[in-house]
């Protein structure tokens, strides 16, 4: 199976070979899935909307090593200025302990948990109005995965850690368990809301293109450019042989390394079901680089 164009068309097909040169990615490759998901808000908190979806705060501070380090171009530092030095942005229970960042909707804790792994998400209102949650920063704290923490714990088997058992886990444990397993988790995500939203098109991605379920890839910028296509051969749930032609549109926090990929799957439930549960250790994928580019590459 083929998604994204279709290369079984001679111009689409005869344009590929022409302007580029496949270069396979050796190592092995693990290819997650996301998805935009569907979150109920309230403008003000109650006993059930209780945690915040906050803005990104007046004092964040992010910078380009390159502009101060030659080499480090790209590399993104993340903090605040205190006591005349550049410190550490402070952790998520810090945030949430001093509620830093103007509180732009109330969600319920465990949606609004996902909805920062995520990284966007669109907001429905009880009065009827909608936004678009988008990414507007980080804390620059490291990514720490609660699936891996319950795993290591025992809490859960490796090959049933997707979202849905991880939720499941949570909801049948309530507030006193998933309290400070969120805060094992330092990193935090800041959002900005879009009411002038497409309900026909996906988020932004890092690369300032909406995404395109099936055919969007995050990557780690730190290996990979912007808008490179990807043809991925992977395991995905209820395709053990999907192949796909994808494009590199956009980052995440856990997704490190030159062979991690995590690929968009749209929005709403189904997505986010197919989404959870996707993990193959085993995709490979080919890079389609311009023919100069392939021969420095090699």
């Amino acid at each position: 199976m083929l998604e994204g164009p279709d290369l079984e068309e001679p111009a689409a097909r005869e344009f590929f070979e022409r302007n580029f040169t496949p270069v396979r990615v050796r190592e092995q490759g693990r290819l997650t899935g996301y998805y935009e998901p569907y979150v109920q808000v309230r403008r003000q908190p109650d006993a059930e909307f209780s945690m915040a979806i906050r803005s990104r705060p007046g004092d964040l501070l992010t910078g380009d090593l390159g502009q101060f380090i030659a080499g480090l171009e790209g590399q993104r530092i993340v903090g605040r200025a205190q006591d005349q030095t550049f410190s550490p942005y402070l952790s998520r229970a810090e945030i949430e302990g001093e509620n830093l960042g103007v509180p732009l909707a109330w969600g319920r804790p465990i949606e609004v948990f996902f909805l920062q792994i995520q990284g966007s998400g669109r907001l429905l209102f009880n009065d009827g109005g909608e936004a678009r949650a988008r990414f507007a920063a980080h804390n620059g704290r490291d990514y720490v995965s609660i699936g891996r923490i319950l795993i290591a714990r025992g809490e859960l088997e490796p090959h049933g850690a997707s979202k849905q058992d991880i939720e499941a886990w949570l909801r049948a444990r309530g507030p006193l368990a998933w309290r400070p397993l969120f805060d094992e988790n330092p990193r935090y995500v800041f959002f900005s809301l879009d009411t002038d939203i497409n309900p026909h098109e996906g988020p932004i991605g890092s690369q300032g293109a909406a995404l395109t379920p099936m055919a969007s890839l995050a990557v780690d910028p730190a290996h990979h450019a912007w808008g490179v296509p990807v043809f991925v051969e992977a395991a995905i749930h209820g395709e053990p042989n999907w192949r796909g032609l994808v494009v590199t549109q956009d980052a995440g926090g856990a997704i490190l390394g030159p062979a991690r990929g995590d690929l968009f799957f749209g929005w709403g439930d189904e997505a986010g079901e197919r989404a959870g549960r996707q993990n193959d250790p085993g995709a490979s994928w080919t890079l389609l680089l311009p023919r100069h580019l392939a021969r420095r590459a090699r």
